[in-house]
């Protein structure tokens, strides 16, 4: 006679960047067939199967019985393997097979081998910063995701390698330690590659003036010029005079990597800015997020960081044209017929394009093999619409050889870091009451009017540019935000006409004939 025929533990559902907590009880009686009830997908109806394979690989049998399992609140869709170790472990308790002191008093979460073996699962951290939410003090996961799950230290992480494993130590049999927080000095800032360091460039002081301001408050930057200029070379060291991220920002960023399985067997916190750079053949799904189960994207995957799109023409143009409202609103919004996701996309985005097909539209010295109509025809591939939302236009030049050859020392990215750090200070003071926003390049239209007031010079010069390039509202807003960070890197309360003018050239793609 079965006395004990309920058990009940808790797992977790992750839905974009964010987790709930799920009640998985099982009931054991009178009766034959296995039921899975409370919107599992096909995922999780499989892991019977899985489930009773593992259960007979250590020595335990799957109930011969009427096997009821409820996933509450029935309303929400799971998804996913991760909910076999909760399942195998409340049928044990269920049949009496074993008995769980304190199995109600877990999160367990964590996918099945035919073995027993426990194999990584996907956002593991915000399943246990969910935990902590809503009290509960230990969780049980993949060896694999202990690591960034032991990131939040309110919770006892255990770490477990098989169900053999699990059961032992839920048993009392096996004591077994937390995992240990993670000490990953991350205040320290990062060391920088010697391979990407600006003191490797020489030669392109525009770019890399550009390059440090873009960095400094955040800005978006297009960079057009003729293949071999160095467009890449330098988009790439970009990433090694960003300043450090706070630990709010590495939280935030470690959240996506994890949904999206990319921390698995990797450090646990992510403490440098991410770059990403897709291949212009990447699709609509694949760089905005989507897909039947919406996972994040590249633009999602570059929060906090920079997304670089090489050879930005080359993209398809309904996928750039998407990209329009989520450089505005810093995150994307992802609808689906029954239910809608939104993940965050705060990024800086950097792109490089020819000035033409044959890549010597602008060349000093090599002629165009193009015809105007095909020149005009290949920059129409990117919109006006998104050019209006670059903060910052450069023209790369091809570097002399007497540069190239020179054996001048070039500033290091260290010391443009230290300017970079500065003026992100400056920054923080600024916005100290402005909890979502961390640069300049993130202000809003009424903000700029507040914090970047002009004198009448700076007035002035702005009007005349804006009369002679036919410059949009939105154009006005970036001009004067660059001009800002400009004034910060100088440490500059106020922004003087200087600062305007030096933000007004780098417009490059606004001046009519700009490539003459």
């Amino acid at each position: 006679m079965i006395k004990n025929m309920l058990a009940k533990t808790f797992g977790s559902s992750v839905f974009g960047v964010s987790a709930s907590l799920i009640t998985i009880e099982t009931h054991v009686g009178q009766g034959t067939n296995c039921f899975l009830v409370g919107l599992p997908d096909s995922t999780i109806k499989e892991s019977i199967l899985r489930v009773e394979s593992a259960l007979k690989q250590i020595g335990f049998l799957f109930p011969r019985r009427k096997v009821v399992i409820n996933l509450a609140p029935a309303d929400i869709r799971k998804e996913g393997s991760a909910y076999d170790l909760p399942i195998a472990l409340s049928i044990l308790h269920a049949s009496e097979q074993v008995s769980f002191a304190d199995l109600a008093s877990f999160v367990i979460m964590g996918e099945l081998g035919l073995d027993g073996a426990l194999r990584p699962i996907k956002g593991a951290l915000p399943m246990v910063m969910e935990a902590k939410k809503q009290g509960i003090s230990k969780i049980i996961l993949p060896q694999e995701n202990a690591e960034e799950a032991a990131i939040v230290r309110q919770v006892e992480v255990f770490g477990m390698k098989t169900l053999q494993e699990t059961v032992q130590f839920l048993r009392g049999k096996t004591f077994h330690m937390r995992h240990p927080i993670p000490n990953h000095g991350f205040f320290k800032r990062p060391a920088i590659e010697a391979d990407i360091d600006f003191a490797e460039v020489q030669g392109q002081e525009t770019v890399k003036r550009a390059l440090e301001i873009a960095a400094s408050g955040g800005h978006n930057m297009m960079m057009i010029g003729p293949p071999g200029a160095g467009k890449t070379m330098l988009a790439k060291r970009l990433s090694s005079i960003l300043p450090p991220m706070s630990l709010k920002e590495a939280l935030e960023t470690t959240k996506i990597h994890s949904v999206a399985g990319k921390l698995v067997g990797k450090i646990a916190l992510i403490s440098q800015r991410p770059f990403r750079a897709p291949h212009h053949s990447v699709s609509a799904a694949a760089l905005l997020g989507g897909g039947a189960v919406p996972q994040p994207g590249e633009i999602s995957l570059a929060h906090n960081g920079v997304l670089f799109l090489d050879e930005l023409p080359e993209f398809p143009r309904n996928t750039l044209e998407a990209m329009r409202q989520p450089l505005e609103d810093r995150h994307i919004h992802i609808a689906r017929a029954r239910f809608s996701v939104e993940f965050p996309a705060n990024f800086m985005l950097v792109a490089s394009m020819n000035p033409c097909p044959c890549g010597y539209y602008t060349h000093p010295e090599k002629d165009c093999t193009c015809g105007t109509e095909v020149v005009e025809k290949y920059l129409n591939k990117v919109s006006g619409p998104l050019l209006d939302r670059m903060d910052l236009h450069v023209e790369v030049s091809p570097v002399r050889f007497e540069q190239m050859t020179s054996n001048q020392s070039q500033e290091g990215s260290w010391a443009i870091r230290e300017r970079v750090i500065q003026a992100r200070k400056m920054q923080e003071k600024r916005f100290e009451k402005f909890p979502q926003i961390h640069s300049n390049a993130s202000m809003s239209s009424p903000m700029v009017k507040t914090c970047c007031p002009l004198d009448i010079p700076s007035q002035f010069l702005l009007k005349k540019a804006m009369d002679h390039l036919k410059l949009s509202a939105r154009a006005y807003d970036r001009i004067v935000k660059v001009a800002r960070t400009i004034a910060d890197l100088d440490g500059a309360m106020e922004i003087a006409s200087q600062h305007v003018a030096e933000a007004i050239t780098y417009r490059s793609l606004d001046r009519e004939n700009w490539a003459g």
